[in-house]
């Protein structure tokens, strides 16, 4: 029998972590052989591809490539539509298609808020695929409803259910017909095809979905807010929690009565009470119901929410103010001056103290962001709020990539860009993967990455920090639960920045300037 490190432990039922486990000889003699099954190439063939691979000339072949994505910066519609699902009251999310794509989406969300995520599949297989998945959403309605007792069903679809061309309005109706549920329970649907567009496609239409359905239902009414002037708030595909209660926050301060459609806040930041709740938080359903008679609506993510956007002004006849995600100085700026300007209430003088914290904090951290170069990858709306960010603090944008940004990105980036004398220098590349951010980083080096936890492999190849912001971050703890937005979350992203810069220069310096004071 073969001796390994964790049987061989001096402490009793220890179980070793992989990062110490693999460097056991036991382990590295295996890998070293391992080659010989593979009839792998020796280390000089392995190096000069790897450096080739860095080159000008290996940029260019890279992005010539057109059949071909990699790394890709951007999830599949459903993932989109259960977040939109689950920050409504009591909604229990069920995906049309295979039970391994809801895997795939609770897993991953699981991984992001370290929150187990409530989501149901309709299981379907070889003969679904084949004559239909009827018989499996009706029979999915049964029994979700009896074990999970949700107050609402929102139904998304997979590749396979889309590609067979399932029809999710007629298939409620036969659930209905069939009694799997009664003729008033609440059910919303979106198809959401995971060969196109991405998840932020995948939450718009679920929002959609679910506001229509609400909307039209009896409790669709004006709301009552004691006087205060009611706004719906559309966040958009927001992964920070923080964000969404310090949207909350600035509005309560101004006297605003907000509406925030959906607030997933509470769903995946639980508390540990000693009770389960399979359903906690999330917009209430009444509550949604009154948002078209509503003051008026904001929204955050232009490039996730252009469908509910439509809803809302070309149906609701709603007014509708479209603004960037309010990172930093200006974004903050423009998001209190457009909510004045919607409800005819002033900016409290706290939010004008929170700001010149900020401004102060900007001064005090100069010196060692100013002229900083820097890549940032991400969802398109969140690449713009970023760089307009970085362009204040006088650092300089030098790659700009986001995968699922379409042919609106760039006019938008350009707009951000051109307001700063710091942002003559960058490129910007929507569609693009991080295998092609991989060649813009290796050909125009930078000093700072800013994205998703993706973007490590990059950070550590090319031996550049890594500031992780936005969607997936799986390999640190609690960030999503702090706020980017508003004048504090900037303080805080801001805050991170600094830190891994100086973390960077102690790192790195020599002995003579390893000084206890920065």
């Amino acid at each position: 029998m073969t001796t390994t490190p964790e049987t061989n432990s001096h402490i009793p039922l220890k179980v070793l972590d992989h990062t110490e486990l693999f460097k056991d000889e036991v382990y590295t003699k295996q890998f070293e052989t391992k080659r010989e099954f593979e009839n792998g190439a020796d280390d000089a063939e392995v190096n000069r591809v790897l450096e080739w691979t860095r080159t000008w000339e290996y940029r260019e072949k890279n992005f010539a490539r057109e059949a071909l994505t990699v790394n890709p910066a951007k999830a599949c519609q459903p993932l989109g539509a259960v977040l939109a699902a689950i920050g409504f009251e009591g909604t229990l999310p069920i995906v049309h298609g295979s039970q391994g794509c809801v895997a795939y989406f609770r897993s991953h969300f699981a991984r992001h808020f370290k929150e187990p995520v409530p989501a149901a599949s309709t299981s379907m297989t070889e003969d679904a695929a084949v004559f239909g998945g009827i018989n499996n959403l009706v029979e999915s309605f049964a029994n979700s409803t009896a074990l999970y007792k949700p107050k609402h069903i929102a139904v998304s679809t997979t590749c396979m259910a889309e590609v067979i061309g399932e029809d999710l309005f007629a298939y409620i109706r036969t659930a209905r017909d069939q009694e799997a549920i009664t003729q008033e329970f609440p059910v919303s649907y979106a198809h959401t095809p995971s060969f196109v567009g991405s998840h932020l496609n995948g939450y718009d239409v679920m929002i959609k979905g679910i506001l229509d359905m609400v909307t039209a239902g009896p409790d669709a009414k004006a709301p009552q807010t004691g006087g205060k002037p009611q706004l719906n708030i559309f966040p958009g595909f927001e992964t920070y929690l923080g964000n969404l209660r310090e949207y909350r926050r600035i509005l309560e301060l101004m006297g605003v009565a907000p509406l925030i459609l959906g607030d997933h806040s509470d769903a995946l930041d639980s508390p540990a009470n000693g009770e389960y709740d399979l359903y906690p938080g999330g917009t209430k359903l009444a509550d949604a119901a009154t948002a078209k008679f509503s003051k008026a609506s904001v929204v955050l993510q232009e490039s996730t929410m252009r469908r509910t956007a439509e809803l809302v002004r070309d149906t609701w006849k709603q007014e509708t103010a479209v603004l960037e995600t309010p990172i930093g100085i200006r974004g903050t700026d423009q998001f209190l001056t457009e909510i004045a300007r919607l409800t005819g209430l002033p900016v409290p003088a706290e939010l004008t103290v929170e700001r010149g914290r900020l401004v102060d904090a900007l001064a005090d951290s100069h010196a060692y962001l100013h002229g900083k170069r820097v890549a940032i990858a991400g969802d398109p709306d969140l690449v713009v709020a970023l760089t307009r960010f970085v362009l204040e603090c006088g650092m300089v944008p030098v790659h700009l990539v986001s995968t699922n940004a379409d042919s609106g990105f760039k006019a938008r980036m350009e707009k951000v860009l051109s307001a700063s004398k710091f942002g003559d220098a960058a490129t910007v590349w929507p569609e693009k993967d991080l295998w092609h951010l991989r060649s813009l980083v290796f050909t125009e080096p930078v000093d700072l990455l800013i994205g998703s936890t993706y973007l490590k492999y990059i950070s550590r190849e090319a031996n550049v920090p890594l500031l992780r912001v936005g969607f997936p971050i799986f390999d640190r703890h609690h960030l999503h639960r702090q706020a980017t937005i508003g004048y504090t979350g900037g303080l805080s992203l801001l805050t991170q920045m600094v830190n891994t810069f100086l973390d960077e220069l102690d790192r790195n310096c020599l002995p003579h300037s390893f000084d206890a004071v920065r």
